[in-house]
């Protein structure tokens, strides 16, 4: 019988436990106002990296001060925030499957560049509980890009990097964890997540 391979799954917000809400926002956004939906969210990103709010170095306002400097957008920066958070859509066998973990001796944690955003969405869902661990760039001041982000977590958790799995849509993220000697799934769709995960950790699925 195929055994578990992994003591800890360390999963990204938007993309994996949730819909990506902000790529969604700010395209929807770029729609609203005539512009190229792909070189708007990377003016978003790059807004929210370079102001130092997803590092928690700056407040919500430096951003949307930052993004509308460099996009020319006017507007109510409160109704954008909440047009994005509403399309981060937690997806409910994902936290299914994170109690799953947990009940198999698993933990389980989430690894995220996110901001305060996070915390304040928790408030109205309720996501963390499903977790043992919640590592947020906005708490931590560090990020994925960063190989030190991982090994903190890993510290933090109490395993070595060969026995956590991490789960992230974005590629870099998980080369990264792989050079690491994570076990890693670039999340892409479900069918191919779980046709991945079942060669790692099939007790999981069921």
């Amino acid at each position: 019988m195929p055994v578990c391979q992994i003591e800890a799954a360390l999963l990204d917000f938007g993309g994996v436990i949730a819909e990506e809400g902000f790529a969604g926002g700010v395209k929807a956004l770029a729609a609203e106002h005539g512009l190229e939906p792909h070189a708007l969210w990377q003016a978003g990103l790059k807004a929210v990296w370079d102001s130092g709010y997803v590092f928690g170095r700056a407040g919500e306002a430096a951003f949307w001060d930052l993004f509308k400097q460099r996009t020319g957008l006017e507007g109510d920066s409160a109704a954008w925030r909440e047009d994005i958070l509403s399309r981060f859509v937690l997806r409910p066998w994902m936290l299914e499957l994170a109690d799953r973990f947990r009940g198999m001796g698993v933990r389980t944690a989430i690894l995220s560049d996110q901001t305060d955003w996070l915390a304040l969405m928790d408030e109205r869902y309720g996501f963390f509980r499903h977790f043992d661990k919640v590592y947020n760039s906005y708490n931590h001041a560090m990020s994925k890009l960063e190989p030190r982000f991982f090994l903190m977590a890993l510290e933090d958790l109490g395993v070595r990097p060969e026995r956590a799995l991490f789960v992230d849509d974005n590629a870099g993220n998980v080369a990264r964890a792989r050079e690491l000697g994570l076990k890693a799934i670039l999340y892409e769709t479900r069918a191919g997540f779980e046709r991945e995960l079942r060669t790692i950790c099939p007790e999981a699925l069921g």
